[in-house]
C-alpha cells in the first residue's frame, strides 16, 4: 500500500479504549474513551501569531469541598506495552497527557484546555472503575502507552523528543498544566466523559453517531479552525488487490464484484458530514467500520478508482473520531483570543467548570 500524507507527516496514533462502563454512581455511557491521534514533534506551529484577547470568559465556576470524591491524588495506569500497572500522581499524569497530546508550540490556553479535559476524563474513568472494576484493567483506572508517548508520557521521554528545546518546552507544558490542575468539568454534578480528537471537518461529531449513545454534552459544534489545520486533509492509495484483502478480512460474508469502481459507495451522512452508512459490495456497513478496516484518519472520506492504474485513491478530511474537544480547533480559538474556559464550554455543551478546594 502506498500512502501520500498531506500536508504534514503522519501523526502518532493514540487510542485509549475503555471497556463499557457499568451502572453505578457515575452514569453508564455506552462509548469508549478515546484519546485521539496526536501531532508529533515535527508538526509544529501552524496558525501564526496570537490575537490578544478582548473578551473575558463567561464560564461560571462551581467550588467543590476539600472532601469531594473528585479530590483524587493519584491514578493507576495499566501500561499497555508492558502489562504492568503503574501508580502516577495526578499532577504527573496531567502534565504527561498534555505533553503526549499536543505539540509544545500550541498556545498555552489550548494546553490548559487539554489539561482540564485529560484530568476530567481520567477522573471519570477512575471513579467508574473503582466502583465497578473491570478485571481486564488489573486494578488500574485506565490504560495508556507511555513507552510510545500515547495518551500519557513521562517527562524524560518527552524531553528527549525536543532535544535542545527540551527545557523551554517542558516549562511551557508544566506551567500551563499546573495552572489549571484544580479544574474539572461536570455535567449534572458528575465528571464528564471528556473525549477529544486531533481535528474535525469544521463541525464536530455527535457521540451518538460514533458510539450509539446519546450524550448531551457531546453534540456537534462549529470548529472553523480545523479547516486550515495541517491535519485537515490526507490521501491514501490502495491497489484493488490490497482493497479486496482489507475489506474481506473486515467484513464476513462480503462479496465483491468484478468491477472495483462499484465496490464502495456512500449511502448516508451524519449531520456533521461524516459517512454514516456505506455500501461495500453486497453489504451496507458504517463509515466508522470502513475507516477501521482501511486505517483511515477519519470517517469523512471520498473514494475514486482509476482503472488504468488499478488504483483506489481515498481523500480524508479531519483526524480522529471528531467527538468532543478538537485539539487544533482549541489552538485556533486560543490564537483568536479565547481562554481555556471558553474553549472547553464551546466543545462540551452545557457543562460547568468546577474548582477543587
Amino acid at each position: 500500500m502506498r500512502q501520500r500524507i498531506l500536508p504534514v507527516l503522519v501523526f502518532l496514533l493514540a487510542a485509549l479504549l475503555l471497556p463499557p462502563l457499568a451502572l453505578g454512581k457515575f452514569p453508564a455511557l455506552s462509548l469508549p474513551s478515546f484519546a485521539p491521534q496526536s501531532a508529533d514533534e515535527e508538526d509544529l506551529g501552524w496558525i501564526g501569531e496570537s490575537v490578544p484577547s478582548s473578551r473575558a470568559s463567561q464560564a461560571e465556576e462551581v467550588m467543590l469541598p476539600a472532601d469531594s470524591p473528585l479530590d483524587i491524588t493519584e491514578f493507576k495506569i495499566l501500561n499497555s506495552a508492558t502489562g504492568q500497572v503503574e501508580t502516577v500522581s495526578v499532577r504527573d499524569y496531567v502534565r504527561g497527557a498534555v505533553a503526549a497530546e499536543l505539540p509544545a508550540t500550541f498556545h498555552a490556553e489550548a494546553m490548559k484546555a487539554q489539561a482540564v479535559a485529560a484530568h476530567t476524563w481520567a477522573l471519570h474513568c477512575a471513579l467508574t472503575q473503582r466502583e465497578n472494576p473491570d478485571p481486564a484493567l488489573k486494578g488500574a483506572d485506565f490504560s495508556a502507552d507511555p513507552d510510545h508517548l500515547k495518551g500519557y508520557a513521562r517527562a524524560e521521554d518527552i524531553k528527549a523528543t525536543y532535544d535542545n528545546m527540551a527545557d523551554e518546552y517542558w516549562d511551557k507544558i508544566t506551567t500551563a498544566a499546573d495552572s489549571v490542575m484544580d479544574y474539572v468539568l461536570l455535567y449534572d454534578g458528575e465528571p464528564i466523559q471528556a473525549v477529544y480528537h486531533s481535528c474535525s471537518i469544521g463541525v464536530t461529531e455527535s457521540a451518538e453517531n460514533v458510539w450509539q449513545a446519546s450524550v448531551p454534552y457531546l453534540v456537534p459544534v462549529e470548529s472553523e479552525g480545523d479547516l486550515i489545520a495541517p491535519a485537515a486533509e490526507a490521501e491514501v492509495t490502495f491497489t484493488s488487490a490490497e482493497m479486496r484483502a482489507l475489506l474481506t478480512a473486515a467484513f464476513d460474508g462480503l462479496v465483491l464484484g468484478d468491477n472495483p469502481a462499484l465496490w464502495l459507495s456512500p449511502v448516508s451522512y451524519t449531520e456533521s458530514g461524516y459517512i454514516m452508512d456505506i455500501k461495500v459490495g453486497n453489504l451496507t456497513v458504517t463509515g466508522k467500520e470502513v475507516r477501521a478496516a482501511l486505517d483511515l484518519r477519519s470517517a469523512s472520506f471520498a473514494i475514486s478508482y482509476d482503472s488504468a492504474e488499478d488504483l483506489f485513491t481515498i481523500h480524508t478530511q479531519g483526524y480522529g473520531h471528531g467527538v468532543g474537544l478538537s485539539q487544533y480547533g482549541a489552538d485556533y480559538m486560543a490564537r483568536q483570543g479565547a481562554d481555556f474556559k471558553e474553549i472547553l464550554t464551546h466543545y462540551y455543551t452545557g457543562v460547568e467548570l468546577a474548582v477543587l478546594d
